[in-house]
């Protein structure tokens, strides 16, 4: 939709939402930084499939916030249960997507991902932890990449966008199977990028820093905000406005020119 300043000037400026009627899923996003990349994709026009794996409550309020702010009488969002691990619930949530929106996909951005909140040394992970972490942040990845590049609509405006980790420059210690999962998810997406060469079709990852969110704090992690702002160059904790931007600018046409990239919005941390 485009909205003119004036209907009397025989020029008149439109006002544009970058991201006008395409149709978005983002994974993980009941909560968290997929949550507000939801939110901010939806206040730049997209129509957006808000993934969940538990948390039915928390994603219909997500999805309540944009419908209730949207002009159309059409619902702009819709949730899906899917756990991203599970083949088959990925290609259902691509399925649910299209039927709800009456449209191939335009845009996926995998935000859903899972760290041990016992933050344990390399040779105190447990074999059971370190397959979980594979499990959702790399397989659920590789998932969700081959069905995004087979199906998102071709030509202009396709982008596929995974959330990462700063850690995987960083090397933090007590993250090692962490960090290796979203390494192993970038090296893929850099890749893939090339092998969707003639499609039109961007892959990119934003690896956010420490950001005020659940994840950050799960376990035992008292003094992990005040370690992590300071540092920071700008000396302060990151928050989920500070990422979702960077989401929203690859996925609109003004971030065409940007494919294959690793963006780490960290406020300088590494």
């Amino acid at each position: 939709m485009a909205v003119s300043n004036s209907t009397s000037s025989p020029h008149p400026i439109p006002i544009l939402y970058p991201l006008q009627d395409r149709v978005a899923i983002v994974t993980g996003a009941s909560r968290g930084i997929g949550r507000g990349i939801a939110l901010h994709l939806a206040s730049l026009g997209a129509k957006v499939l808000i993934n969940y794996t538990s948390n039915s409550a928390e994603a219909e309020h997500v999805a309540a916030q944009i419908n209730t702010t949207s002009l159309s009488q059409l619902p702009r969002a819709v949730t899906f249960q899917a756990d991203i691990s599970d083949l088959a619930q990925v290609k259902s949530l691509f399925n649910a997507a299209e039927s709800s929106f009456n449209s191939p996909v335009d845009i996926l951005v995998n935000s859903a991902g899972v760290v041990d909140s016992k933050y344990p040394t390399l040779a105190n992970t447990t074999t059971e932890d370190f397959d979980t972490m594979f499990s959702i942040n790399t397989r659920g990845a590789f998932f969700c990449c081959r069905e995004a590049a087979n199906r998102i609509k071709r030509g202009v405006g396709g982008r596929i966008i995974c959330l990462t980790t700063s850690t995987v420059a960083s090397l933090r210690p007590r993250f090692a199977a962490y960090t290796a999962s979203k390494a192993a998810v970038e090296s893929m997406v850099k890749i893939l990028a090339k092998e969707l060469k003639g499609t039109g079709i961007t892959a990119n990852c934003v690896a956010p820093g420490p950001v005020a969110t659940d994840m950050f704090f799960t376990g035992d992690r008292a003094d992990a905000a005040e370690k992590a702002a300071a540092e920071c160059p700008l000396s302060r904790l990151g928050q989920v406005e500070d990422v979702a931007p960077t989401v929203g600018f690859l996925a609109s046409d003004a971030g065409e020119w940007v494919n294959g990239q690793i963006i780490r919005v960290n406020g300088g941390y590494v």
